[in-house]
């Protein structure tokens, strides 16, 4: 009986790490998501983008999401946030083509928080990458999800 007993606290205990790894998200995991995050804002901001576009960069986020924007005062959950995008895309405002591409350049790791230095650029004809201006995003983590985009220029 006490195999047994101890037999169950093993798979339980082991059950318990499970959910609590599956649940942090180290750097590698927040730089993987982060590069996604960027891989889909370059589609959304393509012309001929879509909503199911939009519903894809959304899905990567934790459903408490939330997208400030300190210079233009943007504050939205994942619901306002997506509509934004929305009002965006029926205005017509992506049209960017397959040569415009966000790069991450540079990264810092802490805490449930990377912050991230990235560029806007456009891939020359001899497939280089010319950037523009550097900015700044501060991503925040929960549950091994995106949970705060901070955009800070």
């Amino acid at each position: 009986m006490k195999y047994f007993i101890k037999l169950g606290l093993s798979f339980t205990c082991l059950f318990l790490s499970n959910i609590a790894v599956a649940s942090t998200c180290e750097s590698d995991c927040q730089l993987n998501q982060i590069k996604g995050y960027f891989i889909a804002l370059d589609k959304i901001s393509r012309k001929g983008s879509s909503n199911e576009d939009i519903d894809n960069l959304l899905a990567l986020m934790h459903d408490e999401v939330k997208y400030v924007h300190v210079e233009y005062q943007a504050n939205f959950n994942k619901t306002s946030w997506r509509e934004a995008f929305i009002r965006n895309l029926k205005r017509g405002f992506y049209q960017n083509d397959d040569k415009n591409e966000m790069r991450v350049s540079n990264t810092i790791f802490g805490k449930n928080y990377t912050a991230i230095e990235y560029s806007h650029g456009l891939i020359q004809q001899d497939g280089s990458w010319q950037p523009s201006e550097p900015l700044l995003v501060l991503f925040g983590f929960k549950d091994g999800k995106i949970s705060l985009v901070k955009e800070l220029w």
